[in-house]
C-alpha cells in the first residue's frame, strides 16, 4: 500500500492549469529508446556494450543531446554527435512503433483532471514525441498547449514560462520527477507536485505522489 499525497508546503487552492512532465511522470519508454540507441550503434558499427531501458532511465529528463553524452561518455565527439543526431530520430521510430507504458492511474486520472482544468505538456524531449505520446495513449484531447527542448532548444524553465504565459496561465501547478522538474517550477514561481515513481528524487516538493491517483485526491476529486 503506498503513503498517501505529503504536503509540505500551502498550495494554492484551486490551480488554474496543471503541467506535465512527459517522461517518467506519465509514461515510461526506456524499453523503446533502448531499442533506438541499438540500432544506430549497430547500423554505424560503433563498438559499445547493448544499451539497456536501465541505462536510458539513468538520464531520463535531460535534454536528449545531454541523455547521448551522459551515457556514451567514453566515445569521440564525432561519435556523440552523430549518435545524438540519429537516436533523436531513431527514437521516435520505435516509439512509434512500439509505444510506452502509461503509469498506473494515468488514463483515467488525465480523463478526469482534464474536466476541471486545462492541461499541458513541458518536456526535455527531441520534436515529434510528445505528439507519439498523445497519438499512442489516446489522450491527446486533453491538452491545451504542448512544448519541448526539441522544438525551441531552450531549456525546461524557459519552455514552462512560454506555456504558461501564451495561456494566460497564472497559479499553474508543475507536476515532475525529477530535480530539473523542480528547479524549472521554483525558477517560474509555481508549486512543484514531485512524481516519487518516476526516475529521479526531490527532497522538498511541494507535494509528493506515490501513484497518478494522489494527485487526484490531493484536489479533491476523489
Amino acid at each position: 500500500m503506498t503513503e498517501p499525497a505529503k504536503r509540505t508546503t500551502p498550495l494554492p487552492q484551486p490551480p488554474d492549469g496543471l503541467v506535465f512532465d512527459l517522461d517518467g511522470t506519465l509514461w515510461n519508454t526506456n524499453e523503446s529508446c533502448a531499442r533506438g540507441w541499438n540500432n544506430v550503434l549497430s547500423r554505424h558499427g560503433i563498438p559499445y556494450r547493448a544499451i539497456t531501458a536501465d541505462d536510458v532511465g539513468r538520464v531520463a529528463g535531460l535534454p536528449h543531446e545531454q541523455c547521448i553524452r551522459n551515457t556514451f561518455r567514453e566515445l569521440s565527439e564525432a561519435h556523440i554527435q552523430l549518435i545524438s543526431a540519429e537516436t533523436a530520430l531513431e527514437d521516435n521510430r520505435m516509439v512509434e512503433q512500439h509505444g510506452g507504458t502509461l503509469y498506473p492511474g494515468v488514463s483515467e486520472g488525465l480523463r478526469e483532471l482534464a474536466r476541471h482544468f486545462p492541461l499541458f505538456i513541458v518536456s526535455n524531449c527531441q520534436a515529434g514525441y510528445i505528439e507519439l505520446f498523445l497519438q499512442h495513449s489516446g489522450l491527446g484531447a486533453l491538452f491545451r498547449d504542448v512544448e519541448c527542448w526539441g522544438n525551441t532548444g531552450q531549456p525546461k524553465t524557459d519552455n514552462l514560462r512560454q506555456v504558461l504565459e501564451r495561456n494566460a496561465v497564472t497559479r499553474a501547478w508543475f507536476v515532475g520527477d525529477t530535480t530539473g522538474d523542480q528547479v524549472a517550477a521554483r525558477a517560474c514561481g509555481v508549486p512543484f507536485i514531485f512524481a516519487a515513481y518516476g526516475f529521479g528524487q526531490c527532497d522538498d516538493a511541494d507535494l509528493r505522489i506515490d501513484v497518478f491517483t494522489d494527485l487526484v485526491s490531493a484536489l479533491g476529486l476523489l
